[in-house]
């Protein structure tokens, strides 16, 4: 984009944030120089013999990579440090069934008909919506709706980097937003009761007990998230992109299109019961010993049902001649991943490097003396978390391993201080998940950029983090402010709360 008097004062600001953090080297490249980093880091703070207390008394202190144990266990970990990476394997899982629907047209063909019910402002806020809702999936959302975004904001003669910047925020800034209770309010709440144990023995928190506040956030977050896609981000790529996007072709439907959709149709209402009837029947194989969906099947699951859709709708167009079609399909889905899984690769080592050497705990302890001078102050000391939650989630990714991280320092330490684990646990989501698109360091932060770089060459951190900046920050304040209010009128966060 060319700078000039002219150009809007918005996007000149956004415009800069672009090149400074294009100068950033390749995502892999950032990843090495942040694991030396780390390695030094830990050298250092065990030399100066970093270490602190956490409540009930475990000290931690900071553990040397570079001492002979830190070598030995770098290199007998580096595979499972990557084979184990939770984001590896969910993608390469979905991609496969994903890479059918694509390379048969079906998804094209259903965005085609889905964009003429979506225009404008409400398409920016179906995206957005959709995006939060889609965190009951995991993290579905980022290897499925994110791209889909691109294509279907491209086909609505939009800037298809704005679809996928208002994918991104509602997938992951608006991760702790939801209608319904979802996997994150179960493994949350269950940190929350194991920390404030120490100190309440007898408190119960409950898996419902932010919902409330999460269902009003959801429609909150939905608006905003849809005004600053509108306001800022739309215009910004529009004037940035126009001499990219110039010339689209529009998406050709062939005649036996119609037919194809109605063979999908009867598929995914089949599959529907099918897994319907697995999750509810008497022995419904879906369910554990103690009677438990287990939800990461989710992600194979979704993964066949898309292959299967693919291959009927490529059958029954004309796009596929033999079964075996589908192969082509899932190969070049697996090529256009090459880079994510070198970037992977460094990225898993790192965030195993800066759990091993004690370094989140310690950064946690720390911090959380820093709140001890706002003792009877909840809503100052909730939106003082709030902050240091937005801050270290910069650092470290995985919102569970975080919260297991700082629930046991800042849950005791809050409740002896005036403030509620419900609210505690609540005001971590909000600054854990407002700041998640602004970090290289959130696991899925190079797959987005790799979405983006279909549409726009030479694509990098910096333009990801120029076009999530103002949906962050627009996050952060007014869910904060949504937070301090509900707060103070004396408005419960949920059942049991």
């Amino acid at each position: 984009m060319t700078l000039t008097t002219e150009t809007p004062h918005a996007h000149r600001w956004l415009t800069r944030v672009e090149r400074i953090g294009n100068r950033l080297p390749n995502p892999a490249l950032l990843f090495v120089w942040l694991a030396a980093f780390i390695a030094a880091t830990s050298w250092l703070a065990s030399l100066l013999g970093w270490q602190a207390n956490l409540p009930g008394g475990e000290s931690v202190a900071a553990r040397n990579l570079l001492s002979a144990e830190g070598v030995r266990w770098l290199l007998g970990s580096m595979v499972d440090n990557f084979v184990g990476f939770a984001p590896v394997g969910a993608v390469l899982v979905t991609m496969l069934g994903l890479g059918v629907a694509e390379h048969s047209g079906l998804l094209r063909c259903v965005l085609l008909r889905l964009v003429r019910h979506a225009r404008g402002a409400m398409l920016s806020v179906m995206v957005v919506l959709t995006g939060i809702l889609s965190n009951l999936a995991f993290d579905v959302g980022y290897v499925l709706l994110i791209p889909l975004a691109g294509v279907l904001f491209q086909m609505a003669g939009r800037p298809p980097l704005a679809g996928i910047a208002a994918a991104f925020a509602g997938v992951s800034a608006g991760y702790s937003a939801n209608l319904l209770l979802g996997p994150a309010d179960v493994i949350l709440a269950g940190i929350t009761q194991e920390a404030v144990a120490g100190v309440a023995p007898d408190y119960r928190v409950s898996v419902a007990s932010n919902y409330y506040f999460t269902v009003a956030s959801t429609f909150v977050l939905a608006l905003v998230g849809a005004w600053v896609t509108e306001r800022w981000v739309a215009p910004f790529l529009a004037d940035s992109d126009e001499h990219e996007n110039a010339g689209l072709d529009r998406p050709q439907q062939s005649p036996n299109d119609a037919k194809a959709l109605w063979g999908v149709g009867v598929w995914t209402l089949f599959f529907a019961a099918l897994v319907l009837w697995a999750s509810v029947a008497n022995g419904a194989p879906l369910r554990d010993d103690a009677g438990e969906i287990e939800l990461t099947i989710l992600v194979p699951l979704i993964a066949i049902y898309a292959a299967m859709a693919g291959l009927m709708f490529g059958r029954l167009s004309g796009r596929y001649q033999k079964t075996g079609d589908m192969v082509a399909g899932m190969e070049e889905a697996m090529m256009t991943l090459a880079s994510y899984l070198v970037i992977m690769f460094f990225a898993a080592q790192c965030v195993a490097w800066f759990n091993w050497t004690g370094l989140g705990a310690l950064i946690a302890a720390t911090g959380a003396s820093w709140l001890s001078a706002l003792e009877g102050q909840a809503v100052l000391l909730l939106l003082a978390f709030i902050l240091v939650s937005a801050l270290i989630n910069l650092f470290v990714g995985s919102a569970s391993a975080k919260w297991a991280l700082l629930a046991p320092v800042f849950v005791p330490m809050l409740y002896l201080l005036g403030v509620t684990p419900e609210q505690a646990q609540m005001a971590y989501r909000i600054g854990d998940s407002s700041t998640n698109i602004i970090t290289p360091l959130m696991p899925y932060f190079a797959v987005v950029v790799a979405f983006a770089a279909r549409y726009r060459k030479g694509c990098g951190m910096g333009t990801l983090a120029a076009m999530m900046l103002p949906y962050s920050l627009s996050f952060l304040l007014v869910w904060s402010l949504m937070f301090a209010l509900w707060l103070l009128v004396g408005l419960p966060l949920g059942p049991q709360a």
